[in-house]
């Protein structure tokens, strides 16, 4: 039996440092060819005409609750909704219940996305004080997760000598989650009582997460331990990050560079998220950032609680929100507001992520590598609203927000899943695959 050719015709297709019309042909799982012929058999043949085809997104930071917190996101949801947002690869911290922090949880989290991901997956292993064995044995994974700050249990992890430990003794790239458990805990006292949503970022601050984040640099530079510094927040952070060496990277989400302060009024506990929105100038200087290469790569934190749980009085109602099939929209839209250009959106997207985490064939259309694609129309108007979610908690904080360009199809491995409104749940994901011997952004600088 052959496998399925499809071949997507006169394309606008953003390829690694230029954006070309072409075609791209499919074969199995795999791009076969670029520049195609137009009278190449295939068994489908997609007329792309007047659209986009960029490399599927790799979302490296999502919150997708299964095992243990099933009532607010599962795998199946959170797939579908990845499949109608252009992620095609997403990986998934490791604060479930029970936590990902052994080699058996990750094989059982694996377990349960090999039977329903829609996308390609991967997890992190999660630390603790006590676990740095687990740690340096870890495989199958991108990396390991710190909270240094904004955790509980055994995921709280800020004493020094165990920090030290895992910087020095383990090898896998670092991802952290930086505020300053201590600024925190006294700003919580100092506002003890006060039931405004906006005191939020009172609490978690720009000194708290300056803090934490200076504290993880020096860790990572005496060690020479790569180090991904996830959800940035402050302007002041990527002043730090101006000269950060190259095993050095970060990230930032839609809401911080799109919410601030100024939305408490309209939007409340919908928009209270770790670590806090902070000042429109923090947006300036974050979108800034992104412009000069201090942050290389967009993700969401994608993190959804019930519409229930969010509605609770501050402080009982949780942080986190989901954004992950939006996310895309909302960058081709500020795109096309003139805020970024199309490459730059890829970059930050899906060839950042493949290169910070070593992710073998993703990131880019090249031949050879996995047909992880997506289409889009950048001359859909379309609203965001609460009943179109896919995701199972079926709210957004963009819910009336109209946006410019919108993914229409998304192919995994070759497969396609989403389509025209429709997901198609006869495809299926695949682990991703992990390299960390190329050395990600410590080898390309």
């Amino acid at each position: 039996m052959t496998d399925h050719r499809t071949l997507i015709r006169n394309a606008t297709v953003v390829l690694p440092g230029q954006t070309s019309r072409t075609s791209v042909l499919i074969e199995g799982p795999r791009i076969v060819a670029l520049d195609a012929a137009v009278h190449t058999a295939a068994d489908e043949v997609v007329d792309a005409t007047g659209m986009h085809l960029l490399p599927g997104l790799i979302d490296d930071q999502v919150h997708f609750r299964q095992p243990g917190l099933t009532h607010k996101e599962d795998l199946a949801h959170a797939t579908r909704a990845c499949a109608k947002g252009g992620v095609t690869t997403f990986l998934e911290m490791p604060n479930t219940v029970p936590a990902a922090t052994s080699q058996a949880r990750l094989q059982e989290k694996l377990a349960l996305a090999a039977e329903h991901s829609l996308v390609n997956y991967g997890f992190y292993i999660g630390a603790t004080p006590r676990n740095l064995d687990q740690l340096k044995q870890a495989t199958r994974t991108p990396g390991i997760k710190i909270f240094i700050g904004s955790s509980t249990g055994d995921l709280l992890v800020d004493q020094q000598e165990a920090l030290e430990r895992i910087f020095a003794e383990t090898r896998l790239p670092i991802a952290a989650h930086c505020e300053d458990e201590t600024t925190v805990r006294a700003n919580q006292q100092r506002f003890a009582g006060v039931s405004d949503v906006a005191v939020h970022s009172k609490i978690r601050d720009h000194q708290a997460a300056c803090i934490a984040t200076q504290r993880a640099f020096d860790l990572a530079r005496r060690h020479q331990h790569r180090f991904h510094l996830l959800h940035v927040s402050t302007g002041d952070e990527t002043e730090l990050l101006a000269d950060a060496e190259p095993w050095i990277t970060a990230e930032v989400c839609p809401h911080h560079l799109l919410f601030n302060i100024q939305d408490y009024p309209r939007l409340g506990s919908l928009i209270q998220v770790n670590p806090a929105v902070k000042t429109p100038e923090d947006n300036r200087r974050l979108w800034q950032g992104l412009q000069r290469g201090r942050l290389q790569v967009v993700a969401t934190d994608h993190a959804p609680h019930t519409w229930e749980e969010k509605q609770r009085p501050y402080p009982r109602s949780p942080s986190g929100l989901p954004s992950v099939e939006n996310s895309l929209a909302l960058m081709l839209d500020q795109m096309l507001r003139g805020q970024c250009t199309l490459e730059q959106v890829v970059h930050w997207m899906c060839e950042a992520p493949a290169r910070v985490w070593d992710i073998v064939d993703k990131g880019f259309i090249r031949e050879g590598y996995d047909a992880d694609l997506v289409l889009v129309d950048l001359n859909r108007r379309q609203q965001v609203r609460n009943e179109h979610q896919l995701t199972k908690c079926g709210w957004s904080p963009w819910h009336g927000t109209e946006l410019r360009g919108w993914p229409v199809r998304t192919w995994v491995r070759g497969q396609s899943v989403y389509q025209a409104g429709r997901i198609d749940t006869r495809g299926r994901g695949g682990e991703a695959v992990f390299d960390h011997a190329r050395g990600g952004y410590w080898a390309t600088g």
